[in-house]
């Protein structure tokens, strides 16, 4: 019984010690959360207007470009996948992992060779694992990124973008990650960046408005090729910022969840143990009173 008391409680003390962890994690990425969001919120803005000065300069001028310009058999898509590089999230990536599968799984079936980047060391550890080639990856910054990380990131893109297909190039560039809906609920999803769909909103519609004209100096292909970097740019960070706030609340998460088994299996080996010791009091107490009963017996043997 000695030795079944000591294997709970120290079980106790390790599942303690793994709550603590687990407690603080939660804490930590409670306190991140807020700082993501207030970027998400501090970026969105840019990269809706962007997009919708890109739309109009695309819409006032009939120049071909990699931006507005659908290929007329698209052979080659690049998808950018967005994981973590911690784990102790739930299913943080392997849900942006199952969205990029699904897409390639589509793409490939439309007749389209499919060309994979990635950012983050779950997402390189799974297309490593399973021997498949990616194009190029990043990774360190899932938690916290910048626009600089961004900005390298949206590099080898725009240069397969603006390349022939036949010489290494893509006609499509397609980015998933995971959209920060709220703290309990974060969705991955997959988006077309290039080329834009230039359509027109249902209020424009609604409204009857009439698109202005433009004039472009030094030209429209000049307009575009200096919007297109800030476009992908602005987009990729965008996504990087969702993503990491989605990271933080999938972690919270996971932790809170952890944290609470923890407790739960704290109080049950509790159980146990005071189980234990009570039988061990009672084994004990009854050891007691067989010797007395039984030096009792012989003490009375002895009298006679």
């Amino acid at each position: 019984m000695g030795a079944q008391l000591r294997v709970y409680k120290r079980r106790i003390r390790s599942v303690t010690a793994t709550k603590k962890i687990t407690k603080a994690m939660e804490m930590i990425a409670a306190s991140r959360i807020v700082k993501a969001q207030r970027q998400v919120a501090a970026s969105t803005p840019y990269a809706t207007e962007l997009t919708r000065a890109v739309t109009a300069v695309a819409t006032g001028s009939t120049t071909k470009h990699p931006l507005t310009t659908e290929a007329d058999a698209p052979a080659r898509a690049a998808i950018l996948l967005i994981t973590s590089d911690r784990g102790l999230a739930g299913g943080y990536s392997a849900n942006a992992i199952k969205a990029a599968e699904r897409l390639t799984e589509r793409l490939r079936g439309e007749g389209k060779e499919v060309v994979t980047y990635v950012i983050g060391r779950k997402g390189v550890a799974y297309y490593g694992f399973r021997e498949r080639k990616i194009a190029d990856s990043w990774t360190g910054f899932t938690d916290s990124p910048t626009y600089a990380d961004a900005k390298r990131a949206a590099a080898p893109l725009i240069e397969a973008v603006t390349q022939e297909t036949a010489e290494g190039g893509v006609d499509e560039l397609h980015i998933v990650f995971t959209e920060f809906v709220s703290m309990m609920t974060q969705n991955p999803v997959d988006n077309r960046m290039l080329p834009l769909t230039l359509d027109t909103t249902k209020e424009e519609e609604g409204k009857g408005e009439i698109l202005p004209l433009f004039d472009f100096e030094p030209s429209a292909e000049d307009v575009l090729d200096a919007l297109l970097p800030r476009y992908v740019e602005s987009r990729i960070y965008n996504a990087l910022l969702q993503a990491a706030a989605s990271e933080h609340a999938a972690r919270r998460r996971a932790m809170k969840s952890a944290t609470d088994n923890a407790g739960d299996l704290i109080k049950s080996l509790s159980r146990l143990a005071n189980a234990a010791r009570q039988a061990e009091i009672t084994q004990e107490i009854s050891e007691i009173v067989g010797g007395a009963s039984a030096l009792a017996d012989a003490t009375a043997g002895s009298d006679k």
